[in-house]
């Protein structure tokens, strides 16, 4: 069954040994130690040489996700920000041009290798695959091992994990490593399966959990009555006994027997005497104690799948009720990081340092559950100490590979920016549309994140020098999310889409009936044409194929709000007009940039069918940036001067390889903007006249070069 979790399906894999990781692990560092010398030899001959002067002995990257510039200079000039405030007089404030479309995926992917998506191939989260008609994750796919032995029973893996990446094009820490330059990079998104370059890496988005899924929590309840169709969670059952509770914790699939079923581990809860008191959690080999609307730590659990094959994960308890029904929320089960099934890190040692040096941390891609807020089974209150805590893990390795790196680069992305405006714009007084609730207790959750991180911004000022070249940035902003669009609903009332009422699911493009279907619509805002030859049962020819599309663009930039009498749509871009490279061939077809405010509906995420084609979003998570690029950039500070007015964010790669002195290649498409020469803005595709056509400022947009 799919996984919604963060967005959609799972990676679909199962991993039940941590031994070929570890012997991995022990191999290539006794390798790296016998041939040292040979090899620093080599790198020291052979290395190629920088072409400019250094300018910098060091950059510090410090990525924000999702805050919005708006916000921060409202707040930096009502004297809230003091620490982004400087930043901006000592150096350069501006906005930073995002991707289209506007989230983390393709922007980050954008800012770690200065391409345009056409290069990277990094479109969306979701994307259809043309064979099997199905949405699967764009950036990444595991699979268990090509070959399997028979041992009686059991059937033992030949090899480890096979761990394709959906990113192309190189990162700038990669091309700075050829250089003899090192890296630390924490937690940027995109960046598993982790690269092996000259530094240290710690992955993100995309990591799964050890269920193979992109983050599958746990409700459990004794209540009978309490039964709920959790879309990214999974309900289980959990027993009354005269002491309190008992149940079993899912974990991966048992691969080594065939039909080997899920592995469980048992578990009992003795509850207190008034439903107050602490209870007592008694896995098979540990006992912890539960106290009502508070984390445990980081509990190890260990999956056995037979003799020598076990499978650890990490997970955290929140003891929601005892009485008069005992309800446990669990933390989807994270790869442990001191004892890793798939490597999460470069080198695979550097995920157990850190363990070793600070404790167990979250190590899943989005490892906030914003899906246990978003389906009711945690509150508020639950959800924001998660964020704060996972925000804490970060801040300690951040820090700590701030002063170990003292020449070369440090990158770092926060994520709690992203995840808690996703939940928390329902209370913002947004101007154009208010707050979706008016909730004294929530008012300011936005402006004190802000307050926070500008502290955070105040620390690392505090750590560096004149000759570190700090960067303060986010990938796009955020506006509010309060009425969704429903494209594949629209795409049929239009004729574009027919449907199959006899299908089991309404979800993953099950539902479509591609003999009669001329174009469908999945993920954050892409519609594909049915194209004959490319998609599995494509039926449009390309000459068709380019009338539909300019059918659909318009239709859409017409469509009106029956509510709100507005328009939900700003721009429909062509994917020709707006990416160039080798990848273009993977894009969708058409990407449709929403008004704020609005934003494609759930169901259209994993091709989905939806009732209405705008309606009310009514889910917790209120806030979003999948809308118009230039109308949600992203903000962009430096302690040094730029070069320009628009920057975007593929000119970050560039930048940092200028400041290094080194060369750089001629397939990116950004430009250096911290030289400290004054230029014109570059022109861009949105200036020639095929380009989509925008009521924005077009430097906000991805140039296409």
């Amino acid at each position: 069954m799919p996984v919604h979790a963060y967005l959609g399906p799972g990676a679909g894999f199962t991993i039940v040994s941590t031994f070929f990781v570890l012997f991995a692990a022990f191999a290539s560092a006794f390798l790296v130690l016998l041939t040292w010398p040979i090899r620093w030899i080599l790198k020291l001959v052979f290395r190629p040489k920088r072409t400019g002067p250094r300018r910098a002995r060091r950059v510090v990257i410090v990525g924000l996700d999702g805050q919005d510039p708006e916000l921060t200079e409202e707040w930096m000039n009502q004297g809230l920000l003091p620490n982004f405030s400087k930043l901006r007089e000592r150096g350069a404030f501006a906005r930073l041009g995002t991707t289209l479309p506007a989230e983390s995926p393709v922007a980050w992917s954008s800012f770690q290798t200065g391409c345009n998506p056409g290069k990277h191939r990094i479109y969306d989260f979701l994307v259809p695959n043309r064979k099997s008609l199905m949405p699967e994750l764009s950036s990444a796919n595991v699979a268990a091992p090509a070959r399997t032995l028979k041992l009686g029973k059991y059937l033992i893996p030949l090899g480890s994990p096979i761990i394709e990446a959906g990113r192309k094009s190189q990162s700038f820490w990669s091309i700075l490593g050829r250089f003899g330059i090192f890296s630390s990079v924490l937690r940027v998104p995109i960046t598993f399966p982790p690269e092996k370059f000259n530094g240290v890496l710690l992955s993100a988005m995309n990591v799964p959990d050890v269920k193979g899924s992109q983050g599958t929590y746990f409700y459990f309840t004794t209540n009978p009555d309490d039964k709920r169709s959790l879309m990214s969670g999974q309900q289980c059952e959990l027993r009354s006994t005269p002491q309190g509770a008992a149940g079993e914790l899912p974990g991966p699939e048992n691969t080594l027997l065939k039909d080997g079923g899920e592995l469980r581990i048992p578990f009992t809860i003795t509850t207190s005497s008034n439903g107050t008191g602490p209870a007592t959690l008694k896995l098979p080999d540990q006992t912890i104690e539960l106290k009502n609307d508070t984390y445990t730590p980081w509990i190890t659990l260990s999956y056995k799948a037979a003799i020598g094959f076990t499978v650890r994960g990490i997970c955290r308890f929140l003891l929601l009720d005892q009485k008069p029904h005992v309800r446990l929320y669990i933390t989807p089960i994270q790869i442990d990081p001191e004892n890793p099934a798939l490597p999460i890190s470069h080198p695979v040692s550097f995920s157990m340092y850190l363990a070793k040096k600070q404790g167990p941390f979250a190590t899943l891609g989005v490892a906030e559950d914003t899906s246990g807020l978003n389906e009711g089974v945690i509150g508020e209150e639950p959800f924001l100490q998660q964020c704060q805590d996972i925000h804490k893990e970060r801040e300690i390795m951040f820090f700590d590979a701030l002063a170990r790196t003292r020449k070369g680069s440090v990158v770092c992305v926060f994520d709690i920016t992203d995840r808690v405006q996703h939940m928390f714009f329902r209370f913002h007084k947004d101007k154009q549309w208010g707050a979706a609730i008016d909730d004294p207790r929530y008012h300011n959750v936005l402006r004190d994140l802000y307050i926070q991180m500008d502290a955070l911004v105040g620390r690392v000022m505090a750590q560096i020098d004149d000759d570190t070249a700090l960067m303060v940035l986010s990938d796009h902003g955020f506006k509010p999310f309060r009425r969704a669009v429903e494209l594949n609903r629209w795409l049929l009332e239009n004729g574009y889409l027919a449907e199959k009422t006899d299908s089991k699911t309404p979800d993953l493009l099950q539902r479509v009936d591609w003999s009669k279907t001329r174009a469908y619509a999945v993920g954050f805002g892409g519609i594909y044409i049915n194209m004959a030859g490319r998609e599995a049962s494509g039926i449009v020819g390309k000459e068709e194929a380019r009338q539909i599309k300019l059918e659909i663009a318009e239709k859409l930039k017409a469509l009106r709000d029956p509510v709100h009498d507005r328009a939900p749509v700003s721009e429909v871009y062509d994917r020709d007009q707006a990416y160039s490279g080798p990848y273009v061939q993977d894009a969708p077809d058409l990407v449709v940039g929403f008004a704020p405010g609005y934003r494609v509906a759930w169901e259209t995420v994993t091709g989905g069918f939806g009732t209405e084609v705008v309606s009310d979003n009514t889910r917790p998570w209120a806030g979003d940036h999948n809308m118009n690029p230039p109308q949600v950039p992203g903000m962009l500070f430096c302690n040094r001067p730029i070069d320009t007015d628009t920057p975007n964010i593929i000119d970050i790669a560039p930048s940092v390889l200028d400041l290094f002195g080194v060369p750089i290649p001629g397939h990116m498409d950004g430009k250096p903007i911290m030289t400290g020469r004054r230029s014109q803005p570059a022109a861009t595709a949105s200036h020639t006249p095929n380009a989509p056509k925008t009521s924005q400022p077009a430097e906000t947009t991805p140039p296409a070069r």
